[in-house]
């Protein structure tokens, strides 16, 4: 039998009202997992143990009174199955500090209310998942937690800022998890781990409840999304999450059959891997014999919209990485105090801080820079088309760790999707022959979620979705 930390969400749900399983059984092994792997991998850093067995044995006791009065029907569709949150995330009781040291003392009173429609569904949260600080860059590393190891190779990288997440759900501790992604935070840690992450369209799930807070532009470039083992959680989990009202399609009504899917060439300054092009081209492969149609399009743009990007991050953000520290109790950042190894930041953070020191592009460049920004944004959402997209989330399988750090440019082909504002769904691949996983982003048009969705579900299918790690 498939062991119940290599289970979907939707299984265990179902097998637990279904009482095959009780709730306190598939808590106690996905805490035991990540008990496991918490040495190497360091993802959960602050935990909930105790209060979720708690709830678990309260599942029980429902379902079998639910069984007991023939109203299995009114039992939640999540009861009993366990998730992890990103720490940035509010979860009540939990802390909220986003790895900034200036706000370590700090604990959540109430849930996001992504994370309170969970709970409702029934789903009981383990704990809180390290993340990048301040959830400023693609690998999660704090002056408060510490480092998060990838599952598969504890030497490299889980990516950020939702690397916690990525790894505890990559290492099978976490059947999925809540992850947020302004430049590809889902999406990277997702790759790298091996797993399903999914960025939603815009408005779909709130944003309410998460630290730092992301005003302006950045409000409508960041999307709260899942992180899954198996692609049938996607859109079940997405649905729970989001907010009343949002209409989200079904992934099982979408047809292949002549479904345009691209791809797209010379897209990055540093080019995709040989191994990544042959896996996305693979993956190309399997839509094209589910009955896709294949486009190739040159988009060179695409390698100069890092700086766009951030200029649009910042528009109308009113505060700056400085502020925030300050705001949270931390002292103003100086030269003297950015220089050097010591100090409450990590080298990623001081960077941030750095530029933010310099003098800044003026409003002639600033506004060249942003119709910079919305060019690329039309071109990829006609690239995009009616159909899908295919491009890695970032150009190497998980690299050593700090390799990334002062090299903004690596998160373009994840971050060009948020200044573009549609879906993205990625999608494990199978291992590479030193056993790092292999994946690719697949993008939809605005509201189309359930397009990429069911591409991911195709590709599962045909390539066998995430891989259980045997390095932790």
């Amino acid at each position: 039998m498939t062991p119940l930390t290599e289970r979907s969400a939707l299984e265990l749900a179902a097998a637990i009202r279904g009482r095959e399983l009780k709730a306190r059984e598939v808590v106690d092994a996905h805490i035991a997992r990540l008990a496991a792997a918490a040495p190497q991998i360091n993802a959960v850093v602050a935990d909930r143990f105790a209060d979720a067995r708690a709830e678990a044995d309260q599942a029980d006791e429902r379902i079998a009174a639910a069984a007991g009065s023939g109203s299995d029907d009114e039992v939640p569709p999540l009861l009993g199955v366990p998730f992890t949150v990103k720490e940035s995330i509010a979860l009540a009781g939990m802390p909220q500090s986003a790895g900034l040291l200036a706000r370590r003392a700090y604990r959540s009173s109430v849930n996001a209310p992504v994370v309170q429609h969970l709970i409702d569904a029934g789903a009981i949260p383990l704990g809180v998942t390290n993340t990048s600080e301040l959830t400023l860059w693609i690998e999660s590393v704090n002056r408060v937690y510490g480092r998060t190891g990838n599952p598969y190779d504890a030497q490299r990288t889980a990516g950020g800022s939702s690397g916690g997440e990525g790894a505890a759900v990559g290492s099978g501790g976490s059947p999925f998890g809540v992850g947020s992604d302004i430049a590809g935070s889902i999406r990277i840690p997702a790759f790298f781990c091996g797993v399903f992450g999914h960025k939603p369209s815009p408005g779909v799930v709130s944003n309410e409840g998460m630290y730092p807070d992301s005003p302006g532009e950045a409000k409508r470039m960041l999307q709260v999304g899942p992180l899954t083992r198996r692609a049938e959680d996607l859109m079940p989990v997405l649905r729970i999450m989001s907010e009343q009202g949002v209409a989200l399609g079904d992934p099982a009504q979408v047809s292949f059959d002549g479904l345009p899917v691209t791809t797209v060439e010379d897209a990055s300054l540093l080019p995709m891997s040989r191994e990544l092009r042959d896996a996305r081209e693979r993956a190309v492969g399997a839509l094209v014999a589910a009955g896709a149609v294949i486009r190739r399009v040159s988009l060179r743009s695409w390698r100069r919209a890092a700086l766009p990007y951030l200029v649009t991050l910042q528009a109308g953000a009113g505060q700056t990485t400085a502020g925030l520290i300050e705001a949270a109790g931390g002292l103003a950042p100086t030269w003297r105090t950015l220089v050097g190894r010591g100090g409450p930041h990590t080298l990623a953070t001081r960077l941030t801080l750095a530029a933010e020191l310099l003098p800044q592009v003026g409003d002639g460049s600033r506004d060249r820079l942003l119709a910079a920004g919305r060019a690329v944004s039309s071109e990829l959402v006609e690239a995009i088309g009616d159909g899908v997209l295919l491009h890695p989330a970032h150009p190497r399988v998980a690299p050593r760790h700090g390799s990334t750090v002062g090299r903004p440019w690596l998160m373009t082909p994840a971050a060009v999707f948020n200044l573009t504002g549609v879906p993205v769904t990625e999608v494990p691949l199978g291992l590479n022959a030193a056993g790092l996983p292999l994946g690719v982003q697949v993008a939809a048009g605005a509201g189309r979620d359930h397009v990429s969705i069911s591409a991911a579900l195709e590709l599962e299918r045909v390539f066998g979705g995430w891989t259980a790690p045997t390095a932790t």
